[in-house]
């Protein structure tokens, strides 16, 4: 299903009469108040005496260099260059010069483009001075766009590994914490790598808690984790390092750099955050005549387990109990997690992604509770690796599925969340919205 209903100005009535519509519009209205170009104008430096470099990694990657563009002196020197995912470079603003470098590569697991792109974005960093700056542009997704292996790893391990961590279950914090230890660029390494010069980092957090050492495994900022915590989430997930790189590891041999005073002439500005989007869906609810509430925009977990949870605050709701009165709208964000069921032989592999999987949960979890109606979706526009952002539930997803003889704990069993909401013509396709600001979840009451 896409759904474009940006131009409707919706009342109580008209949220009755098309709930999701309205779910979408909330949806769109959180990606518009993470957009970079609304956001950047505040944040930006004055020119320095020397040159500016614009370096940059992450979905927002390609909207944020526009940004910079469009809002730096056009007399003031600005080069540089940021990688973003593939089909994430959005149209150049109309009168706009090009001044800064955009390629793409592969995300969630890395590829050839991306180490290419890190090792040329290293290779600028050489002969700065303290007269220069350096401004970077970091998103979420840079972890994996942004790839330079440490000594002893191959471009193939990496992806491994990643494939791995990626399966695993893992936290978000748990991958960055192993990614910036076995990385050349993550971690501070960027930041130190441009020494002399002045460093800005502009950011868009996609983390709960928007720590900016967790975003793209912070490449611009000290990290206070060790080698042994990385070496303990390998160990836990039951991932293997090529036993020299494992040495290394357990030694203590690829430490990042830590917080100290040296970092003090250097700044990081978030310029977008979840809890921001959020709170702007939360407006338009309200605006409505709906009561809105922000549950959290730091929920992790299995995605299916949050969208139990859901369910039964849902379910209360409906009922008239609990702590939210309908009608209403019970928002959230975050990052949760899918962990990959071993595949039966004999059984389709299942596909979809974080907000997929949530929203099956929820439907199993609601049993066809009426007046209930959900939008989950990855704010930049792709759910994991699909071509959806996310998914509606609606009073009457099960029953729907049961005519077309869709069991959705079956689907749920498999991991297949894009295969059930296709059946239905349930998914919501919006393409990239180059930005990111992660889950975003709205529970439609009435």
């Amino acid at each position: 299903m896409h759904l474009d209903a940006a131009s409707k100005n919706f009342n109580l009535d008209g949220v009755r009469t098309d709930p999701t519509a309205f779910l979408r519009q909330l949806f769109d209205a959180a990606v518009r108040r993470a957009m970079p170009l609304h956001n950047t104008q505040a944040f930006l430096p004055n020119p320095p005496k020397g040159r500016t470099l614009v370096l940059g990694a992450g979905k927002a990657g390609g909207a944020m260099a526009h940004a910079v563009e469009a809002l730096w002196p056009i007399d003031k020197p600005l080069s540089g260059l940021v990688v973003t995912r593939y089909a994430h470079t959005p149209d150049r603003p109309q009168g706009v010069p090009q001044r800064i470098e955009i390629v793409e590569a592969s995300h969630p697991v890395p590829d050839k483009a991306g180490l290419d792109a890190s090792q040329r974005i290293l290779s600028l960093t050489q002969g700065l001075t303290k007269d220069d700056l350096v401004l970077c542009l970091i998103s979420g997704g840079g972890s994996a766009l942004l790839t330079a292996p440490a000594e002893g790893l191959r471009l193939e391990d990496k992806q491994r590994i990643n494939q791995e961590l990626l399966n695993s279950g893992a936290s978000i914090g748990e991958m960055n914490c192993v990614r910036k230890h076995l990385s050349r660029v993550k971690g501070g390494r960027l930041a130190a790598a441009c020494k002399p010069a002045r460093v800005v980092t502009l950011t868009i957090s996609d983390v709960p808690g928007d720590d900016p050492s967790v975003i793209a495994s912070g490449p611009t900022v000290p990290d206070a984790s060790t080698c042994l915590d990385a070496w303990n989430i390998l160990q836990r997930y039951g991932i293997a390092l090529p036993p020299e790189v494992k040495a290394d590891l357990k030694a203590g041999g690829l430490e990042t750099p830590k917080p100290s005073a040296e970092w003090d002439h250097n700044s990081v500005h978030l310029i977008a955050t979840p809890l921001q989007s959020l709170e702007a869906a939360a407006q338009l609810a309200r605006d409505a005549g709906l009561n809105a509430y922000v549950l959290s925009d730091e929920l992790e977990g299995e995605s299916r387990e949050v969208g139990k949870v859901h369910a039964a605050l849902a379910r209360a709701a409906a009922r008239g109990v609990g702590p939210f009165q309908k009608p209403c709208v019970i928002l959230s964000g975050g990052e949760t997690t899918v962990t990959i069921r071993p595949q039966v032989a004999g059984i389709p592999k299942g596909r979809g992604g974080r907000a997929g999987e949530f929203c099956l949960g929820l439907a199993v979890a609601l049993q066809a509770q009426n007046n209930v109606w959900a939008l989950a979706a990855d704010t930049d526009g792709i759910d994991g690796v699909e071509n959806n952002a996310g998914a509606l539930v609606t009073p009457d997803t099960l029953k729907r599925a049961n005519e077309k003889g869709m069991q959705a704990t079956n689907y749920l069993d498999r991991n297949d969340a894009y295969g059930f909401f296709e059946g239905l013509q349930d998914l919501v396709v919006t393409g990239p919205t180059h930005t990111n600001v992660n889950d975003f979840r709205a529970i439609l009451v009435l």
